[in-house]
Formats: structure tokens, sequence, C-alpha cells
């Protein structure tokens, strides 16, 4: 166990962060997968750009990494386009 003032601080502040970027992932996680269930495309069209700045925000973070990000916006962006 941390024996040092700034340890405990550490290990608080990183618990508190951890929590936090829990709930911003599975948000962003969350609003990932009602977008690949539209079908219609003015809806998607609409929430395409919410969830591009969800996942910036979150590599920005560096909850997940850039290229993930890239990867998953890429990916929806063809989606969207694709519907009818």
């Amino acid at each position: 166990m941390a024996n040092h003032h700034s340890s405990e601080k550490a290990i608080r502040q990183n618990e508190v962060r951890r929590v936090e970027n829990r709930y911003y992932a599975k948000t962003t996680r969350n609003a990932v997968k009602a977008l690949r269930t539209l079908t219609s495309k003015t809806e998607a069209v609409e929430l395409l750009p919410k969830v591009s700045s969800m996942l910036d925000k979150l590599a920005k973070k560096k909850v997940i990494h850039k290229n993930k990000a890239s990867n998953l916006k890429s990916s929806l962006a063809k989606h969207v386009s694709a519907l009818a």
C-alpha cells in the first residue's frame, strides 16, 4: 500500500479519472452502436458528426488510440454513405 501522501493522492486521482473515462467510453460505444443500427439516412447523417466528435474527444484524452478513432469514423462514414 502507498505510504506517501503524494502516492495516496495519485491513487485517488487515478480512480476518479478511470471512472470518468469508463463513462465516456461506454457512452461513445453506445452512440456508435446506435448509429450502426440506424436505417434512415437522414437520422444517420445528423448523428454522424456527434459520434465523430465523441470519438475525437476520447482520442484526445488518450482513452482510445487515435488510429482506432480514425478507423471507427471511417467505417461509420462508409456505413452512412451506403444507406439508401
